[in-house]
């Protein structure tokens, strides 16, 4: 006679029974326990993303030429997968957060080491969620464009000059009632259209430069 076939029925917690399709609760349970399955349930369902990551990256290194045949036959989807193997990779087991789930790690996976670590300690410290930490990340990445953006536009000098030169022009950006800064950019203009056999009026009008420092020797 064969085995009679196992019931697919498994125990989660008390009186808490999961199929594949389906959680089944008892018709009363207290509010703790109700908690308790959810937080079972979420951090089952967060580890399993670890776990097949780590299942994956194993059968790469020990079956080379088999695993994607083995993948097919257990009909697990072989792009998740690898998603989930290339999160992994980027965080050894050591530098897991058991605090945070394999979403907050996914969201970094893309930057260095470093940046991982500052990103991962941020959010531990304040309790982001992941669709937080994705909103601060971009936030981050979006002004680190517009000052990469800044700096190509902004031409920055430093000049030192002698003390009496510098009382010079500030006597002379003063007959034009200009400050010091806005009078040697006029200048420089002014030169740059006669060099260019312009007229000032043709001049770029969002060209800018910024004198970062005028100091004096002596």
């Amino acid at each position: 006679m064969p085995p009679a076939p196992r019931s697919e029925a498994r125990p989660l917690a008390k009186g808490a029974l999961t199929r594949r399709t389906s959680l089944s609760l008892p018709p009363s349970i207290p509010m703790d326990e109700w908690s308790q399955i959810g937080r079972q349930i979420h951090a089952i369902s967060d580890s399993s993303a670890w776990w097949l990551g780590d299942w994956l990256i194993y059968g790469q290194s020990q079956y080379p030429d088999r695993y994607k045949r083995a993948i097919e036959e257990t009909s697990l989807d072989y792009q998740t997968l690898r998603n989930y193997a290339w999160v992994a990779r980027q965080f050894p087991v050591t530098r897991r957060r058991s605090s945070l789930s394999f979403q907050h790690h996914a969201e970094l996976a893309s930057l260095s080491e470093e940046a991982q670590d500052e990103w991962l300690d941020r959010t531990e410290k304040f309790g982001w969620s992941r669709n937080e930490l994705r909103n601060r990340v971009r936030a981050s990445r979006k002004a680190n464009r517009t000052a990469v953006e800044r700096a190509d536009r902004v031409l920055k000098v430093q000049m030192s000059v002698p003390s009496d030169r510098k009382q010079r022009w500030l006597d002379a950006a003063s007959t034009t009632d200009q400050d010091l800064l806005t009078w040697i950019v006029s200048i420089l203009d002014t030169a740059a259209a006669s060099a260019l056999g312009e007229r000032a009026a043709q001049l770029i009008p969002n060209a800018r430069m910024e004198v970062q420092q005028l100091t004096h020797s002596g």
